[in-house]
């Protein structure tokens, strides 16, 4: 069911995507903030650290979105389309880097799924289809192992 009225914390968490806008995406985060992945789960700084990390290896990378639901569960599912150009050095704090490859990747459209009420973002579970985000990206750049 299409949302009429995006929670706060989650409009300023999707346009701080969008605007690589780091201060902005950690404002949408509640205390407890989970980014759930089926090979780990990160917090705040990791998830900041990570965004932070793509954006500098992805000058170009893009975000799109179909309007936000409600899933029956509770969460808020929004399909995002995402890429962009390896154009410099991937390095994600605690992994190898990766030189530019000049590949472009495009992540296949995809659900995350967010726990959010008026004190942020508690959850961010991205649907773990094959391809998808973040493992699809460094799939795409051809990481032979990728770490998440």
């Amino acid at each position: 069911m299409e949302l009429k009225d995006i929670p706060p914390p989650l409009s300023l968490y999707m346009d701080g995507l969008r605007n690589h806008d780091l201060a902005r995406i950690e404002d949408s985060f509640a205390k407890d903030i989970q980014f759930v992945t089926p090979a780990r789960i990160m917090k705040s700084n990791e998830i900041l650290s990570f965004l932070a990390a793509l954006y500098r290896g992805f000058p170009d990378w893009t975000y799109l979105n179909d309007p936000p639901v409600r899933t029956g569960q509770g969460a808020i599912g929004v399909k995002w389309y995402q890429g962009g150009t390896h154009s410099e050095t991937l390095a994600f704090p605690g992994f190898p880097s990766y030189p530019a490859t000049g590949k472009k990747v495009q992540i296949p459209a995809h659900f995350f799924y967010y726990l959010v009420d008026n004190q942020g973002l508690h959850e961010i579970r991205p649907d773990p289809i094959p391809g998808g985000a973040p493992r699809g990206i460094f799939e795409q750049i051809g990481v032979e192992n990728p770490p998440l």
